[in-house]
This record gives C-alpha cells, structure tokens and sequence, in this order.
C-alpha cells in the first residue's frame, strides 16, 4: 500500500510565523522514517514521538516506509511544533482520517509520547501567520486556544490529545478525555506587577521633568546621581507615564512574549508597555538576542513599545551596551548568523542609570561620619564615565543629574508630588499633537522622525534657531545631535500646546542635553 496526504504547520523564525506544508509518503521496501526540507535535530525526532503517541492512541503506525516532506526545502524547520502536522498528515496518508479534511487544516503542537498534545510557544504567531496564509481553521493546542483566538477571522480549534484531533477531522463525538483539563501542562502564570505611582518620588524636580518628557517624545534619558537619590524609583514609573498599547502595538508586544514563552495563560493582549530591567551581568547574545542555533528573543525586543532600563549602566559588558546603536536609531535589531538572519522589533524607551563615580560619592560633598566623600581618583572617575561610549551617549536624548533630597523634600508626611495620572493626561494630550501632525507619516511620536525629515519638513524659525546653531558652532553637539535638540524642541511645544518651537524651547532642549555634568571623559 502506498499513499500521499498533505496538510500544513507552523514554524517560528524569530518573531515571524511561516506556515509549511506537511507532507507524507507512506510505500513499500525498506522499513524506515525519514524527514526532508532542511529540519532541525528535534524535527527529526518527531518520528519517535509520533511512533508512540499513534501507537498509545490505538491507532495503526503507517509503514513499512515513511517519508515526510516539509516545504519550502529551503527554510529551516526548528523545534517541537511540528509534531501534531506530521502524525496527521501520515494518518491521512495511511487512510485512517480524511484527507480531505486534513489538508484544509493548519495544525500546530507538540505530542507526548502517551498521544497528549503539549502547549508550545508562539501560539498568536502561528495564529497571525495562518490567518495571512488565507487558512480558514488552525487546530492548537487546549493551552493555547484563549492566546490563537485573539486572531480575528480564523476558526481556532484547540485538542488535548491525538484522539481529539482525530475525532475532529473525522467528524466523530469528542472522546472523554478531551473533556478532562488535568492533562493541559499549563505553565504557571507569572506574578501580576502594579505600575508604581510618581507620587511616590520627593523632591527631583528636574528628573521628574526629564521623565516626562521622555515619555511624551519617545525620547531616551540617562540619570547620574549617588546610589539612593531615586534613579530607580523614577524609572519604574515610566511605563505608568506612557499611554496604554493600541490594538496594534499590543499584538506585536504580545505576540513578542509569546514567542519568548512569558505569555500570561487566559489568552489576553498586553496592553502595558512592558519594562525590562536585566542584571549587569547580562550577556551580549541575552541584550540583544540570536544565537549559534535557534534565534532566540533579546531584551531589547521583550522592552519593545516599553522600556528598557539599565541600572550600574557602565557596569553592563562594553559589547552588549555598543549593540544598542542600532535599535536606538531604527527601532529594529537584525541578528546575523550563518544559519538564519532575523529581524526583532526593537522600539524602547531606553533608560540609562549611574553613579557619578565607582565609588558613587562623587557629588556627597564634604567628608563626615555618615557620609564619607569620593575617594575616587581622576583617572578612575574617567575611565568609569568612558564605559558609555561617545556615540552610545549621542543618541541619548535628555541627560539628568540627581541631587541628595533634602529632608524637606523627603516630607514624611503628605506631600503635593503631582501623581501619575496628571502627567499621564499632559502626555497624552502632548503626544495626541504629535500624532495629529505626522498623520500621514509612519511615525507617531517625534523621536522616531528621521533626521532629514525634521530638517526638511519640521524645521525651525529664524529666531529659535539661534542657540542651536551656537552650539553647532562650538562643537558643542555633532549633527546628529541637533536632530535630536529639535525632536526634544517639539515635545517641549506639545507639552505646551504650541504649534512651534520657540527659541525658549530649543535653550531648553539644549539644557537637557547637557543635563549639567560631565557624561564623557
């Protein structure tokens, strides 16, 4: 007996889904398995896994000879997902379920050797992918229906077990134990974070400034200050600052987490900008994600449409910090390998975080019992500032020092510290200006303007140009810098409802560049 059957699968090469064609052969001769079209080692062990689920199905192993084809040849198959196509395509090729129903079908899932279909990653990928392909019906797994639903236009069907799959295709009644959740494998959810409040931070009147700009623009923003002046305490309220994901913005976010395998259960989108905020000790390939194999997601892509903070910034590994340019600039991190190029959306807010010093007392003044003063020499107060490169530091847009509160600041009592929620209404008032005046472009916040089409289309008057062009001059800011002095100029006026930077805002600008230190040896 020989055959032929065909459905379809899902493969992930970094945050793309690309549905694939599943074939299998079953003829006479030697008896063997074999898999083509360029799969990977845990592809190929799809045969053993198979083999047992059918068999513990009580279903028939196809045979003597199998062959499975996986199309197109050229792209690389990686990973589990692939197991639930395979043992259906030879099903239908063995005539135990319709193959007319089975090639109609985008199948995607892991089995268990006992025939239980596993959760895999990536579910609203593959669900994006189906849907663009012009599927009508993908079958996931039970795990992962609630999180593959959130695609509209697409029959999302979820199994927990071969038999169920097989039920489905033939049309049959769902066997019991599809009825029964104890077999899912859920992973379990990770914990709920609350945004913290800015109320909550005393004094740092310009830093809270700084923040708010940022997150009106899209700006990036170093802090300097000693250790426990709130360099922390102010970037994690930035997410709260920032408006809530659009439709769009939270599928990619979601799909992102996804794929990474941080995904809440229960099947919602994200609708916070995330905020990732690693150890210093974090890795080039972990910052900005790849691999020598499979492609894996980088931090940079997991902050993406949120904020990536580093705190001890001079303290991260010189490679990783360097690998930030390119995202910083066009919001996309291409990762090269001999094997695979992918490319990772990687649009953050970067949050920059250090001590004046190495020993973090360089602004504490006088030398006392309590607070003892720098002891850091001048060459290593330089080669500390030097960790942030001079062009890492250019596309930094606004640069804030911090100073000790006083314990008038600190008011331990009530306070009058404006709360999220006001600056919240001030950027999203300010960014809804913007988003107005690049309606026909494809940015929507005025950091993502490239530098040519702030020069050209969102130039200044005569008279606020003065100051920049001082500056320029001087050798004071490079030219890139002054693209990103007019970018913060415009954020200045969306805060204060101008329809043009005035000469004021581009002084300001200017000074929140400098941010009143020395940022570079």
């Amino acid at each position: 007996m020989s055959g032929v059957a065909r459905t379809r699968g899902v493969v992930l090469l970094g945050v793309d889904g690309h549905v694939i064609g599943v074939e299998a052969h079953i003829s006479i001769g030697v008896s063997g398995f074999s898999v083509v079209g360029m799969a990977d080692k845990l592809v190929g062990e799809a045969r053993d896994r198979c083999r047992s689920a059918v068999i513990n199905t009580g279903l028939d192993w196809p045979g003597p000879r199998n062959t499975v084809g996986l199309s197109p040849a050229e792209l690389p198959k990686r990973g589990p997902t692939l197991d639930l196509a395979i043992a259906l395509a030879l099903l239908s090729a063995s005539g135990q379920v319709p193959g007319d129903a089975a090639a109609e079908l985008v199948v995607v899932g892991e089995l268990g050797l006992d025939g239980r279909v596993r959760p895999v990653r990536g579910a609203l990928v593959a669900a994006l992918a189906a849907r663009d392909a012009g599927a009508r019906r993908l079958v996931v797994p039970s795990a992962n229906v609630d999180e593959a639903a959130l695609v509209p236009g697409l029959e999302v069907h979820g199994v927990r077990t071969l038999a169920g799959l097989v039920a489905l295709v033939r049309g049959d009644a769902v066997p019991d134990i599809e009825l029964d959740g104890a077999h899912d494998d859920l992973p379990p959810p990770p914990p709920a974070h609350d945004v913290p409040d800015l109320v909550d931070v005393r004094g740092q009147h310009a830093a809270r400034s700084a923040l708010e700009l940022a997150a009106a623009g899209g700006h990036h923003l170093a802090m300097s200050g000693s250790p426990g002046v709130g360099k922390t305490m102010l970037a994690e309220r930035l997410p709260g600052l920032l408006p809530p994901l659009d439709e769009q913005a939270a599928l990619e976010v979601t799909a992102i987490h996804s794929v990474a395998g941080r995904l809440a259960t229960g099947g919602r989108l994200i609708t916070v900008p995330p905020f990732e905020a690693p150890h210093h000790t974090a890795t080039h390939a972990a910052m900005v994600g790849g691999g020598s194999g499979v492609p894996r997601i980088g931090l940079v892509s997991l902050a993406h449409r949120g904020v990536l903070f580093l705190d001890e910034a001079p303290e991260f590994d010189a490679s990783a910090l360097e690998a930030l340019r390119q995202p910083l600039e066009s919001g996309v991190m291409l990762v090269a390998r001999s094997a695979f190029s992918v490319r990772f959306p990687a649009r953050f807010h970067l949050i920059l975080a250090m001590n004046p010093c190495p020993c973090g007392r360089g602004d504490s003044g006088l030398s006392s019992s309590s607070s003892p003063a720098c002891v850091c020499t001048p060459q290593q107060r330089r080669r500390y500032l030097a960790r942030i490169s001079g062009p890492l530091l250019d596309r930094i847009d606004l640069r804030v020092s911090l100073v000790r509160p006083t314990l008038a600041d600190l008011e331990f009592g009530s306070s009058d510290a404006e709360p999220t929620s006001a600056v919240a209404d001030r950027v999203r008032a300010a960014r809804e200006r913007a988003a107005r005046r690049y309606r026909d472009t494809p940015w929507r916040v005025n950091a993502e303007v490239p530098g040519p089409v702030v020069r050209r289309q969102f130039g200044l008057d005569a008279d606020a140009a003065v100051p920049l062009d001082t500056a320029l001059s001087r050798g004071f800011i490079s030219a890139r810098g002054a693209d990103r002095v007019v970018r913060v100029a415009w954020t200045l006026a969306d805060l204060a409802g101008r329809s043009q930077p005035s000469r004021s805002d581009i002084g300001a600008a200017l000074h929140h560049r400098d941010g009143g230190t020395s940022w570079a040896a």
